[in-house]
Order: structure tokens, then C-alpha cells, then sequence
């Protein structure tokens, strides 16, 4: 028999693994016990809960990279209405039983899309959850930029960063004979990585933090707190400058 249709826990775990995100589900079963990284990513969780209101009710949350539900289903006991994404169909599987396993599957839709395709989903966010994805894509300033345009309120931002966490004040303006000043300790800087970090060939960027920063200033946000190590909250504040939006407007016309 299906596991699924059979009523085995333990069964559809194993059916649907392997597993990213070690849920803990009714009853006492995890999906991921052994995780490398420990009760992942419960630990995150507990570092960022307090930060985050108790009561959420009539929000609105866009998950991106929403994996295995984790963070979903967290924001949805605390009265969310979710909007979860993720480009893998095998996590949105995890996430869909997990989420039936809960109760919760009336409070979350699941969506398989690409960061790059936000601007398809209809109206805007009061809380937008970007963890573990800006350093997996191609083209993050541009993810930042379409994000920004669901953001109505609030986002919580995770990312890999190199190991400088130094920031310099940065001129409005750097003359052509004052280059040296971007070789400066703490100037927004982000490392290229061509082939593999860890082992994922899709690890593409490892910004320093006064990199992230700049990046969301340029976005559009501003920075509320730093939460954690790599985890920021910031807060949709303003608007990029008339030639970003208009260079916006052309790729999206170009879809």
C-alpha cells in the first residue's frame, strides 16, 4: 500500500525524504532527526521567534524558498495567511503532506515558482521571508528589486556572508582616481563563486555584510535589526531611484 494511504508516519517520511528541514510532527515523529546541522532549522527559528508578533492574524506572508514548510507553518499557528514558494517539487511535496500533518493546509498555499516570478502573484505582502535563498541566485540585486515590489511591510532576510562583518561609510560619489577606497576594509564587496561552495554548484554569491546592507538600501529597505548572525530585519521604506524602476520595467515587460 501507499505509505501515504496507509496512515504510516514513519512510511511517508521515508517516502518523501530526504529531508532538508527536520519538522517535528504531532505525535513526536521528525522528519530529519539526524541532521547535520542539528534541530535545523528549529534553532533559527528560535533565535528570530521573539522578534516576530504573537499574533498575526489578517497578515499576510510571501515564504520564498519555502523548502519543506518550516517557517510556513510557524507563521500560520501564529495566524498568517501563507503564500509559500519553492522551484523544487520535491520540497513542495514535503511541504503539502507536512502541512496536512499540522492542520494548517487551509492557511497555506503552495506555489511552484522562481523568485523571479513574484511579481505574478497578485497584490502585496505584510511579511516577506527570504531564508537561505539571496546566495543561491544568479542575479540577487534583481531578486531584491522584484521583491521589494510584494513587500509591503516588512522582510526577513538570511544570507551566507564572507567573514567580514567591518562597514566603512561610503561617499556619495568615488572619483576615478579614488578606486583604492573600494579595496577598503568594509566596503561592500561580494565574492563570485564559479564553481562549488560545499559542494552546491548553485551557491553563487557571498556578500560581506555592509554588501547586504547596501543592497537592501538600494532596494528599498531599510534595516530594522540585525536578528542573528546573516539575519536581518528590514522594513519596506522607501523606493529605488527612477532608473532602477525604469530598468525594472523593461525586464518585466520583456516577460
Amino acid at each position: 500500500m501507499h505509505a501515504r494511504a496507509s496512515g504510516s508516519v514513519e512510511a511517508a517520511i521515508r517516502e518523501l525524504g530526504p529531508w532538508f528541514h527536520n519538522l517535528h510532527l504531532p505525535g513526536g515523529v521528525q522528519t530529519a532527526p539526524h541532521h547535520e546541522y542539528g534541530d535545523f532549522p528549529a534553532f533559527k527559528w528560535r533565535q528570530i521567534a521573539p522578534h516576530i508578533p504573537e499574533g498575526l492574524h489578517g497578515a499576510t506572508v510571501l515564504d520564498i524558498g519555502c523548502n519543506a514548510g518550516f517557517y510556513s507553518f510557524e507563521l500560520a499557528r501564529r495566524g498568517a495567511r501563507v503564500t509559500a514558494i519553492d522551484i523544487d517539487p520535491h520540497y513542495l511535496d514535503q511541504a503539502r503532506w507536512a502541512a496536512a500533518q499540522y492542520g494548517l493546509q487551509d492557511r497555506i498555499e503552495f506555489r511552484r515558482m522562481q523568485v523571479y516570478e513574484v511579481a505574478d502573484l497578485p497584490g502585496r505582502f505584510d511579511w516577506v521571508w527570504l531564508m537561505g535563498v539571496l546566495y543561491h541566485l544568479r542575479h540577487p540585486l534583481l531578486a531584491l528589486d522584484l521583491v521589494r515590489r510584494k513587500a509591503a511591510d516588512r522582510m526577513v532576510l538570511q544570507t551566507m556572508t564572507m567573514p567580514e562583518t567591518e562597514q566603512v561609510h561610503a561617499p556619495p560619489d568615488v572619483g576615478l582616481d579614488e578606486r583604492d577606497l573600494l579595496r577598503a576594509q568594509g566596503w561592500p564587496r561580494m565574492a563570485f563563486i564559479e564553481h562549488r561552495l560545499a559542494g552546491d554548484p548553485t551557491n553563487w554569491w557571498a556578500p560581506n555584510d555592509a554588501c547586504v546592507l547596501a543592497m537592501l538600501r538600494s532596494s528599498g529597505f531599510s534595516i530594522e535589526r540585525q536578528l542573528t548572525h546573516e539575519t536581518w530585519i528590514c522594513r519596506a521604506s522607501g523606493e529605488p531611484d527612477t532608473f532602477v524602476q525604469r530598468e525594472l520595467e523593461a525586464i518585466l515587460a520583456r516577460r
